[in-house]
C-alpha cells in the first residue's frame, strides 16, 4: 500500500480536526499505529499523511468528510467550550471524543430540520415563545404551568404501564410543543444529555445508555434549560452539582427542581406520603418502587423528593442512589437494530423525511442520508418508523 504523502492538506486543518473532537495526539497515534512525532509533523506542516491514513483519520477517528481535509483553512465551527456554560471550562475541554461527535450530530440535525421544514417550526404552539422560566419565581407554579401546557394530567400519568411508555409520552408531549428530541448511546456515561437552543428548532439530545427513568428526568431537566434560553450539557450527579461554581450550581439545582416538580408535583406527593409516619430510611425498596411507579420515575427521583423535604439524610440518599444504580442496568433483549435507530430519531423529524420521500421530494439516497443510514437499510428503518406511528 502506498505511503506517499497526500498533497494539498493544510497543517492547521489537520490540527483542527483533532482538537475539535478532543483527542490527544497520543490517542491518534495509537489508533493509526504510528509515532506521536509523525502526528506532530503533520500538524506542523513538515509532512503529511498517506491517502490510506487520511481515510482512516476522516472516517474512523475524526468522523469528518474526506473533503474537509482539503479546505484551505479550518471551517468556522463553534466549539463546546464556547457553546455551553453549565459545565466548568476544564470539564468542557476534557469532553470525550464521542461526546464531541454527538454534539456535532445534533448541529447537523438542526441544519437538516431547517431544510426539512423550510426554516419554519411546524408547531403552532412553540412553548419557549410563551413560557420563560425564571430562577426567581416559584418552582411549583412554573412547573404547573409547563405541565398544563403539555396537557399531561396526573390521572393520565398514573395509567402509564412502565418507564418506556412514560418516556414515549413525555417525548410526544414535548415534541408537540415544538422541540425536537434525539437520542444516542453515549460512550461518556456520566453525560446524561444536552440541549441546543434555537428560535425555530431547539434540540434535546439524550444519552440512551442510561435507564429509561433517568432519560425521563434528563429530558425534563434539559427542557428546563431550553425554557431558560440556555445551551446545556449535563452530568447527572448530585455531588458533581455541589462542586460547581455558585451561578452554575444554582441553575443546575433549579433545572433539577423543575424536572422533579413536573414529574412529581409536591401537592400530590405530600398527599401520597401523608400516611407514612415511620422513618423514611426504614422503608423497603418495594415501598420506594410503588411510589415511583405512580409517577413513572426512578426510585432515586422519589428519594430525592424526600431529600428535598428533609425526610432523609444526604448520606442515606447517596448510599441508596449508588446501590440502586448498581442494580438497574436494564436487561436488553438484544433488540432490533431498526427499532433502536428509530428510537434515536425525533418523531417529527423522521415522519417528515418519510413524507417527503413518498412525495418524491427526496430520492432514496437523500432520505437515507437525512435519517443517518445507508440506502440499503432505509426500507427496514422505514418499517420501524411506520410501526412506531401505528403503535
Amino acid at each position: 500500500m502506498s505511503r506517499k504523502p497526500v498533497l494539498g492538506i493544510q497543517p492547521e486543518v489537520i490540527q483542527w480536526a483533532r482538537t475539535s473532537i478532543g483527542l490527544p495526539i497520543i490517542d491518534v497515534a495509537q489508533k493509526l499505529a504510528i509515532t506521536i512525532e509523525e502526528i506532530e509533523a503533520w500538524e506542523l506542516g513538515l509532512s503529511a499523511p498517506s491517502y490510506s491514513q487520511l481515510e482512516k483519520l476522516a472516517y474512523s477517528i475524526y468522523k469528518r468528510p474526506l473533503a474537509v481535509f482539503f479546505l484551505p483553512a479550518p471551517p468556522d465551527e463553534v466549539m463546546p467550550v464556547h457553546e455551553f456554560r453549565t459545565l466548568p471550562q476544564t470539564d468542557l475541554e476534557n469532553l470525550a471524543a464521542d461526546t464531541h461527535f454527538q454534539i456535532r450530530k445534533a448541529h447537523v440535525f438542526q441544519i437538516s430540520l431547517k431544510e426539512l421544514f423550510d426554516n419554519q417550526n411546524p408547531s403552532t404552539d412553540c412553548i419557549w415563545r410563551k413560557i420563560k422560566l425564571s430562577l426567581n419565581r416559584s418552582i411549583t407554579e412554573q412547573a404547573e404551568t409547563i405541565r398544563a401546557y403539555l396537557n399531561i394530567s396526573l390521572i393520565e400519568q398514573a395509567k402509564w404501564k412502565n418507564a418506556e411508555s412514560a418516556l414515549k409520552k413525555w417525548r410526544q408531549a414535548i415534541e408537540s410543543s415544538g422541540a425536537f428530541i434525539f437520542k444516542a448511546p453515549f460512550k461518556q456515561k456520566e453525560i446524561s444529555g444536552f440541549c441546543l437552543i434555537d428560535d425555530q428548532f431547539p434540540v434535546i439530545y439524550l444519552n440512551n445508555s442510561t435507564a429509561k427513568t433517568r432519560q425521563i428526568f434528563s429530558l425534563l431537566h434539559e427542557f428546563a434549560h431550553l425554557l431558560l434560553s440556555q445551551n446545556s450539557i449535563t452530568k447527572y450527579n448530585l455531588n458533581y452539582i455541589e462542586s460547581l461554581p455558585t451561578a452554575e450550581k444554582r441553575i443546575e439545582q433549579f433545572c433539577n427542581a423543575i424536572a422533579a416538580e413536573i414529574l412529581i408535583p409536591s401537592a400530590d406527593f405530600e398527599k401520597q406520603i401523608s400516611s407514612i409516619l415511620v422513618n423514611i430510611e426504614k422503608l423497603s425498596d418495594e415501598d420506594f418502587a410503588d411510589l415511583a411507579s405512580r409517577y413513572g420515575v426512578s426510585r432515586e427521583v422519589v428519594l430525592r423528593r424526600f431529600l428535598d423535604i428533609k425526610r432523609v439524610s444526604k448520606v442515606y440518599y447517596e448510599l441508596k442512589a449508588e446501590e440502586w444504580a448498581q442494580q438497574k442496568k436494564e436487561k436488553g433483549s438484544g433488540g432490533n437494530w431498526y427499532s433502536s435507530q428509530n428510537a434515536y430519531l425525533s418523531d417529527h423529524f423522521a415522519k417528515e423525511v418519510l413524507t417527503r420521500y413518498h412525495r418524491n421530494v427526496f430520492s432514496l439516497e437523500q432520505a437515507a442520508d437525512f435519517l443517518g443510514v445507508k440506502a440499503k437499510n432505509f426500507e427496514g428503518l422505514e418499517k420501524a418508523i411506520l410501526k412506531g406511528v401505528a403503535s
